[in-house]
């Protein structure tokens, strides 16, 4: 492998000007925003992140001197073809989908220009991988931060073409290009900044009045919920535990009535059959229930439905769902959702029957507490129903003694169910961490020697406690809880409150809720969750009023607007004017009292102000001395140290014409001691921006000192 110096594309040789720095990290942001979005859909695999994350910060490193070298052309063509072979086995072997090995690709191109651009031709071509990943992000990412970095993506990709234009400019040969210095930077940063403001602005308004469907027909490209992780109907033991370690949010949950009800259990999938490791449901038919017109489905019988008992309605949104399970609060009665039909399995989990959608979105009735037990729910088991919730694998003979130990001397299935419960609340330790091996029998494993573990440990050893026993038991997985959201209304149901439980069987109770695992401590709100409020807060409004906007919000934003013209009429103004006046009166009277407080606050803050400015001034240009002295120089401080010798000379009078060339001017001033600095300082000049001569910018540098401390002391004038 070989390599050579860095150049700068056109500026090869000599110290990058500033438009060229402001160029590099306009287009290092343009590439940084569309990469960040597509991190923030969670389609990206870590190798790739950190690949690509890696490459643009060496290329911060590149513009800022700090990385030399760079790979040569060879080499780099060696590197491409070798991942090109590499790409048919990613596709075969290990990412085994063709989306996926393609995006590895087109990222690890995308590496490549970061760190080898050079040419309009390098630049150009990562301006259109930035592109392209902001589009890929807009396929894949459904959250709120992808506005964020659209936002980004518009104000850096303004000021990259803005200065990209520039740049061409200053190229061309017969081209007359004033090099200015920060406050031009300034200056084009400003009025990028405000070009955006007018696109959001402009496009916001146009989002609310049209319709939107390409999303919806570029969505067929992606695979469903590849890169989310879920429930499905087969868990595996620790399963649920991984998931139970990330943060992210899985669904939001509204409670109609307004009704603070802490610790809700979410049912998701009741599963019945374990192998020892694995619990999951053989296939079985499924009931098949037809929704009507209007969207809406009963799930019970009228006399269930006029028992009496504690009900709640709410709704229920999940983003991107990890299957097509529904999750509900207790016994759910009557149901809404836009669908034709929706599956019900032998143990109560209801489905779609068609996949997980992009997002999915109900509305529920549900019973919380029965006052009385219906008769429909304590309906004898079928043989069927009872063999499948007996069923248990060879276990070790410990496991059957213990559920008699601890059962000895009750003859009731609640109160041996209650029993076993309140054991492993009690006798064992609640965790997170999976074990280091993995053992033979997990359940035997968990009740005699670790004796600890999360909620999959604790509901599958209270099931097959019970089974032991004779008592039918199933395996529920689902949330549990969630964090009510005060700025949105809505309960945020987060990975971390993935929960699993036992349902048991009990005569004339029919299937009966347990929960063995230990009741966690509540815990304060931490700050990193108050902002994950915040965020979930914006997240919401994201998903209402951007992604779900149709044809109805339309319809309704109109109507709202309707009604509230009179609210705008010359009456509601007067009266608007009377009250301002009534605040402009009380201002008035706080205004005189606070008055001498607040011209000290401001002089002080004058003189704070004036003394930071001067500071900082006179160490930038120590620092620029410095790097003066070490033989840094370039061209352009040529023109910033004349420029600053002009502004110097326009302070005290003096402002040279246009049309005089610097030599001129030098000869014209008035007083012999100043036309000798500033001759000198000219000639100065020319030896450093054109000549190239490092050590005329020293003198250059020393003789503007001089010329300000005679200009301070002096009129030059007289």
């Amino acid at each position: 492998m070989t390599f050579r110096a860095l150049s700068f594309g056109p500026e090869a040789g000599r110290r990058p000007t500033p438009i060229h720095f402001f160029f590099e990290f306009s287009l290092l942001g343009l590439l940084a925003s569309g990469y960040l979005a597509v991190l923030g859909s969670g389609y990206l695999d870590l190798p790739t992140a950190l690949m690509t994350g890696l490459s643009l910060l060496a290329r911060v490193g590149i513009v800022l001197g700090w990385i030399r070298v760079s790979p040569s052309s060879r080499t780099i063509h060696t590197l491409t073809l070798a991942y090109v072979l590499f790409y048919a086995l990613d596709y075969y072997w290990i990412s085994r989908d063709f989306l996926t090995a393609t995006v590895h690709l087109v990222f690890f191109l995308a590496t490549v220009k970061i760190l080898t651009a050079q040419t309009e031709r390098d630049y150009f071509f990562v301006k259109i991988i930035a592109f392209i990943e902001l589009l890929a992000a807009s396929i894949l990412s459904t959250d709120a931060n992808f506005f964020i970095c659209l936002a980004l993506f518009f104000l850096f990709g303004v000021a990259t073409f803005a200065a990209s234009e520039i740049r061409r400019a200053a190229s061309q040969s017969d081209a007359v290009v004033h090099l200015a210095g920060k406050p031009f930077a300034s200056r084009l940063a400003g009025l990028t900044l405000f070009t955006v403001l007018g696109i959001l602005l402009l496009s916001g308004g146009l989002f609310f009045l049209l319709p939107r469907t390409a999303r919806a027909a570029l969505q067929r490209f992606v695979p469903k919920n590849s890169h989310v992780p879920g429930f499905s109907q087969e868990v595996t033991l620790g399963q649920i535990g991984e998931f139970q370690m990330q943060n992210t949010a899985v669904m939001h949950v509204r409670i109609l009535q307004n009704t603070a009800l802490p610790g809700l259990k979410w049912r998701g999938s009741a599963l019945s059959h374990f192998d020892g490791k694995k619990w999951f449901n053989p296939d079985a038919a499924e009931e098949v229930l037809p929704v009507d017109s209007a969207g809406l489905l009963r799930l019970t019988s009228l006399e269930q439905q006029l028992t009496p008992a504690r009900r709640i309605s709410y709704q229920v949104v999940v983003q991107d769902p990890p299957s097509d399970v529904l999750f509900f609060a207790g016994t759910p009665e009557a149901l809404q959702l836009a669908a034709s039909v929706v599956l019900r399995t032998s143990s109560g989990t209801y489905r779609l029957g068609y996949g997980p959608p992009d997002r999915l979105r109900y509305s529920a009735y549900s019973v919380i507490e029965w006052h009385s037990i219906p008769a429909q729910l304590s309906q004898p088991l079928s043989p069927a129903e009872r063999r499948a919730n007996l069923q248990l694998p060879a276990l070790d003979p410990r496991v059957r003694e213990l559920a008699l130990r601890l059962v000895a001397g009750l003859q009731d299935d609640a109160a041996r169910a209650s029993a076993i419960e309140r054991h492993l609340a009690k006798s064992y330790a609640y965790t997170t961490e999976l074990p280091k091996r993995e053992p033979a029998e997990p359940v035997a494993d968990f009740l005699f020697s670790r004796k600890k573990g999360h909620c999959e440990y604790f509901a599958s050893s209270m099931v097959v406690l019970l089974r032991s026993l004779g008592i039918p038991a199933r395996l529920v997985t689902g949330f549990q809880g969630g964090i009510f959201n005060p700025l949105s209304g809505w309960y945020l149901i987060r990975a971390s409150d993935a929960h699993s439980w036992v349902e048991a069987w009990l005569p004339g109770k029919g299937w009966t809720t347990f929960d063995p695992t230990p009741p966690a401590a509540p815990q304060p709100l931490s700050l990193a969750t108050r902002l994950q409020l915040y965020l979930d807060a914006v997240q919401v409004f994201w998903q209402d009023w951007i992604l779900a906007y149709d044809l109805d919000r339309q319809l309704n934003l109109v109507s709202a607007i309707e009604q509230s013209r009179p609210r705008f009429s010359w009456q509601a103004w007067e009266r608007r004017w009377a009250q301002l006046e009534g605040h402009l009166v009380l201002f008035g009277r706080r205004l005189r009292r606070l008055l001498p407080e607040a011209i000290q606050a401001l002089v002080v803050g004058a003189v704070l102000f004036t003394l930071t400015r001067a500071l900082w001034r006179k160490w930038r240009r120590m620092s620029e001395r410095r790097r003066l002295e070490r033989g840094q120089a370039a061209a352009s401080d040529a023109i910033l140290l004349y420029q600053r010798m002009l502004a110097t000379l326009q302070r005290r009078g003096v402002e040279k014409p246009p049309w005089l060339t610097p030599n001129e001017f030098a000869k014209l001033l008035p007083r012999p001691e100043i036309s000798q600095l500033v001759s000198e300082a000219t000639a100065a000049y020319h030896e450093l921006r054109y000549g190239q001569r490092q050590e005329a910018a020293l003198r250059f540098a020393h003789l503007v000192d001089e010329l300000e401390h005679t200009c301070r002391s002096r009129n030059p004038l007289r």
